[in-house]
């Protein structure tokens, strides 16, 4: 089986945010990831890591919350210095917490120009970070309207372009579903360029359990049997309580 990580900004959200490490851990995870660690101080999360046992996976670039804060702007034309500026804090909190991967969001932008812009900013980060993995992620537009990476090939097309080594695709199998339809050929098409992997259910984004959309069980399998060796994420809305909804993992 994959190594899977719990998303603490989605699951364990009926405790307290530093007390969700814990229940993490409780729950049987060695890694979880934070999409936006940012409103809590840097020393208190390492020592709930440390405390916990976990290891950090993923955290999300720009800092601002979703309250009230713009979803990243790397393709935003006109934001670049404040993009370089807010990656470099990014980078900090990254260090210090030991996170494996941060995720450079996109923002909402259209058009050549925001393409360009998008191009020449993840080229800047991975010269200014060339050690620390990079992530682009295509999200949907029912969840996120008018994000500028909404779509799988458009972000095989700007990774080609990148040609990095320290850059590559997060690949949401929830988002695959309401982009592409079809899970497993959006993966078959793009696994080469995958780097770090999210789950959910399908259609509802709820536990992660097998369905006419998906079948898990053969999804983890092909993992094991391709060599993925990369993290699986649940990345989902509990629909209960999230010990309650663990039956996925086994």
């Amino acid at each position: 089986m994959p190594r899977f990580s719990a998303n603490l900004t989605m699951l364990f959200s009926e405790f307290p945010e530093l007390d969700r490490y814990e229940a993490a851990s409780a729950a049987g995870f060695s890694s979880v990831e934070v999409l936006f660690p940012y409103e809590t101080s840097a020393p208190e999360t390492q020592r709930a890591l440390i405390r916990n046992g976990l290891s950090l996976e993923l955290i999300n670039c720009p800092p601002p919350n979703y309250t009230g804060g713009e979803r990243g702007f790397a393709a935003v034309p006109g934001l670049s210095d404040r993009f370089q500026r807010d990656f470099r804090r990014t980078l900090r909190y990254a260090d210090l917490l030991k996170a494996r991967i941060v995720h450079i969001m996109a923002g909402a932008a259209s058009g050549p120009q925001a393409r360009d812009v998008f191009v020449e900013n993840l080229k800047w980060a991975c010269k200014f970070a060339p050690k620390k993995q990079l992530t682009i992620e295509p999200i949907n537009d029912d969840d996120m309207p008018g994000y500028f990476l909404n779509d799988f090939d458009l972000a095989a097309d700007i990774l080609d372009e990148v040609n990095a080594p320290n850059l590559a695709m997060q690949f949401d199998t929830y988002h695959a579903f309401r982009i592409e339809g079809d899970v497993m050929a959006c993966w078959e098409k793009h696994k080469e360029r995958v780097r770090h992997i999210q789950i959910a259910g399908l259609p509802d984004r709820h536990e992660p359990f097998s369905s006419e959309h998906l079948d898990y069980a053969a999804f983890f399998k092909m993992l094991d049997e391709t060599g993925y060796d990369g993290v699986v994420s649940a990345e989902y809305k509990p629909s209960k309580r999230t010990e309650q909804g663990l039956g996925w993992l086994t």
